[in-house]
Parts: structure tokens; C-alpha cells; sequence
């Protein structure tokens, strides 16, 4: 018995978590979209790992799904993606631009920020209690990130989608515009190329897509 096939989310179901995820997680889902990046490809960017150098950025994940095959896995980052991208820039090229760490110290802020009166000490004791039972990573998983969407879903009362959808999203929608052997490769999808010259071509006109779109 062959699985379902995997759908792109409606955009209402997408739109209906936006206030109800950070917006280190609503980065995420927004850049997958623009990009066709995989969840475990977003979760991992950093500084150091994407060249900025040209109008069309250029981000090589420091692991990726097809590695273990010696296959290249470059992702091209447009004007789009690059806006989304600009309030998570950060100066130290190590650190991640989606991490929960700084999700948690925003809320914390926001949390003191919005307190009209000071902590009990009681109060005090249970929120040293939670910090020292539950702390987040530097970086989201794949399973973090899937969680916060799922649970995102559920307060919103509609059905639950998982990140992996989001590249069939922007497949479906490069794929009304542009042949096949590009979206594959703006994809990271496996191709029948077998010369370094082709995968070259192909890469140039993923780039030039992607500069127009992303």
C-alpha cells in the first residue's frame, strides 16, 4: 500500500498560526517558503555558512540529507529570503539565527517587561525551578520545530501540518513558472546530471530563478 502523497499547506492554515508561534518560528516557516529549504536545513543557518557576497546569497548547510552521497547541496537566497532573513542577522558567524535560546530569553524579557508588580518570592523560586528543568537549545531540532507548529495548530483549531510541507508549497509554486531541472536543483533534489559542467548550468539558472522569486 503506497503512503499519501505529501501536500502543500493551504496558506489560511499557514496564516492561522502566525500569532501563536515566536517569531524565530514564523522566520523559519516564511524563509522555507520562499527558498523550498528543508526543516533541517533552516534550523541550521548561520552566518559563517552563507556567502553574502552577490545579489543572489548563496547558503551551504553544514549537513544536509544528500550528503552521505557526495552530492553538493547549495541553497540560493533572493531578495525575498534575504528581507526575512535581515531581523535574525547576527555579528558572531557560530551562532544560529533561529534558536530557541533567544526565543526564550525575548519572552522572558517581554514577561518582566509586562510584570506591573515585582516576583513573590515564591514566584521567584518556581520560575529558577523551570529554568534549571527545561533549557532551550542553541539551535531548534527538526522536532522542536515540527512540535511548536503542532501545537500552534492546535490552539488555532485547524489541522496539523508539519514543515516538510512547506517545500512542497514552493515547489508547487515554482513549478507553475520554471522547468523541471531547476526547481529540482533549487530544491536539493537528486538529478540525472552526471558532469560538473551541467550541475554548473543548472545552478546558474536556479540562481537567476531565485534572484527573481526568493
Amino acid at each position: 500500500m503506497e503512503a499519501d502523497p505529501i501536500k502543500p499547506v493551504p496558506d489560511e492554515h499557514i496564516k492561522a498560526i502566525e500569532s501563536r508561534v515566536n517569531r524565530f518560528v514564523w522566520g523559519m516557516i516564511k524563509l522555507q517558503l520562499a527558498t523550498g529549504m528543508r526543516p533541517g536545513e533552516v534550523r541550521l543557518m548561520r552566518i559563517g555558512d552563507i556567502d553574502m557576497s552577490g545579489e543572489v546569497w548563496e547558503y551551504r548547510p553544514q549537513e544536509h540529507k544528500t550528503e552521505h552521497h557526495g552530492r553538493q547541496r547549495l541553497i540560493f537566497i533572493g531578495p525575498k529570503g534575504q528581507e526575512i532573513m535581515k531581523p535574525f542577522l547576527v555579528a558572531d558567524p557560530e551562532r544560529y539565527l533561529f534558536s530557541p535560546q533567544a526565543a526564550e530569553r525575548e519572552r522572558s524579557e517581554e514577561r518582566r517587561a509586562n510584570r506591573n508588580t515585582p516576583m513573590t518570592p515564591s514566584q521567584a523560586a518556581r520560575s529558577e525551578k523551570a529554568d534549571r528543568r527545561r533549557k532551550p537549545g542553541k539551535s531548534y531540532t527538526v522536532t522542536s520545530y515540527g512540535r511548536a507548529i503542532h501545537n500552534a495548530c492546535d490552539a488555532a483549531g485547524i489541522k496539523v501540518w508539519s514543515p516538510n510541507q512547506l517545500r512542497h508549497n514552493a515547489a508547487t509554486e515554482l513549478r507553475k513558472k520554471y522547468d523541471i531541472e531547476t526547481v529540482r536543483t533549487i530544491l536539493g533534489h537528486a538529478t540525472g546530471f552526471t558532469t560538473e559542467v551541467y550541475a554548473e548550468l543548472d545552478f546558474a539558472k536556479a540562481r537567476s530563478v531565485i534572484g527573481r522569486v526568493g
